[in-house]
């Protein structure tokens, strides 16, 4: 149980936040751009779309290309390479998912692996009950989770419940079960809302989705490296997530896929590829499935994308997810706090949960010249995101940022909207 530590903001003093910060050395463990490389970057507060690179990444994969690529060449997958999406999959389960052995694999993008989850486990239901062929979703997820979602319905003929949850927050186990109905095949949620960051009540949602005999797909895109999960005490059925955010596993990074080891012989993935197959050498006429996880490869695995993420997993590892959370909450409470201060004058109103247990990593703030001021930052160094239709993003990630990047990145703010007003 993740513990909740509240943030005394009185003094606002970033200095001392940063001396008591028992995390603080890990910032120096990650590459910071310099004048050389087109920095400095005063305030990154994006580190939940794409979070910086380690220092050691560089080398890693220099070795990696000498090592085993440059040296083992094709032999290296006999050696090590046929066994590296799961074995990185089972340490990512380990160590930030909560999840067992032989129940995560590393392999293609959040988009595909979304598709092959949510379709394996539609035609699962509806092949055990055809009338079980409603898609459960919210209008304020991701656009690809709703995309697919759309083209998995038009592709099966089946229907969406579409779940409206407050835009400022996201969506609670009440809204849920109000969807649920006898033809409810599968719910896609995700854990953290990513807009508004809002964190949803996973265990309570999975249990009734399940009383309701349907199967839930989380979305962890918001969530992994950056909040505890804990997919194997929640029940989950499936969970997808990205690597590039708060995994730091580089750009385009590959997603990972859970399914509980109950689903994994019930499940077709409808993706059918040679590295997915029972004998990949065999070379055969048909396919068979791989048995248990395995099963939910298709194509050749990125094995090169992977070795950013290796690293980054120890580091979390190191830290501690406890550690993590803990000091999520200590930056985003300051940030909050500051906002309060320095930008609520100014006519900004926060879009996201006040309360920090139902928050991630990341809130949202709007103002209307918040497109503008966000040119204007990025070009100052200070890296928010934005988000239509006026809604700027702050992203922390805990073990790359410090309080005092946070202040000067809200002064930043309050100041570019000062010139604009």
């Amino acid at each position: 149980m993740t513990q909740q530590v509240a943030l005394d903001t009185a003094a606002l003093d970033a200095a001392a936040l940063d001396a008591a910060d028992p995390l603080a050395s890990f910032r120096d463990r990650f590459l910071m751009p310099d004048a050389a490389h087109g920095g400095p970057v005063v305030a990154y507060l994006d580190g939940n779309s794409l979070g910086r690179p380690l220092a050691v990444t560089a080398e890693r994969l220099a070795e990696f290309t000498a090592g085993p690529w440059g040296n083992r060449l094709i032999r290296a997958w006999d050696e090590q390479w046929m066994a590296e999406p799961v074995r990185l999959g089972d340490r990512l389960g380990e160590i930030v998912l909560g999840a067992g052995l032989g129940q995560t694999v590393v392999a293609d993008s959040t988009s595909v692996m979304i598709y092959k989850l949510v379709r394996g486990a539609l035609d699962a239901q509806m092949a055990q009950d055809p009338a079980r062929n409603e898609i459960v979703i919210d209008r304020e997820n991701f656009p690809t989770d709703r995309f697919l979602v759309e083209g998995i319905a038009a592709e099966r003929g089946a229907s969406i419940r579409w779940i409206e949850p407050d835009p400022d927050a996201g969506v609670r186990p009440a809204d849920v079960e109000a969807a649920l109905s006898p033809r409810t095949s599968v719910v896609l949620l995700s854990h953290v809302a990513y807009r508004s960051g809002f964190m949803a009540d996973a265990a309570a949602i999975t249990d009734a989705v399940h009383r309701a005999g349907a199967l839930v797909v989380w979305d962890l895109c918001h969530s992994a490296g950056s909040v505890p999960v804990e997919l194997d005490a929640w029940g989950a059925d499936l969970a997808v997530g990205c690597t590039y955010k708060y995994l730091n596993g580089g750009p385009g990074s590959p997603a990972f896929g859970y399914v509980r080891r109950e689903l994994q012989d019930r499940l077709a993935q409808p993706i059918w590829g040679w590295m997915g197959a029972a004998d990949p050498f065999g070379m055969t006429e048909s396919y068979t499935p791989a048995a248990g996880i395995r099963r939910f490869i298709t194509g050749t695995p990125p094995i090169l994308a992977m070795q950013p993420l290796k690293a980054m997993v120890e580091l979390i590892a190191e830290a501690g997810m406890d550690a993590v959370r803990a000091k999520s909450i200590r930056l985003t409470e300051f940030a909050a706090a500051l906002s309060d201060e320095l930008l609520a004058p100014l006519g900004v109103e926060l879009a996201s949960p006040r309360d920090p247990a139902e928050r991630g990593s990341h809130f949202t703030l709007n103002h209307p010249r918040f497109r503008e001021a966000t040119a204007v930052l990025w070009e100052r160094g200070v890296i928010p995101d934005f988000r239509p239709p006026h809604g700027l993003r702050v992203g922390l990630s805990p073990l790359s940022t410090s309080f005092a990047e946070v202040r000067a990145g809200i002064e930043a703010v309050r100041d570019a909207l000062i010139e604009l007003a």
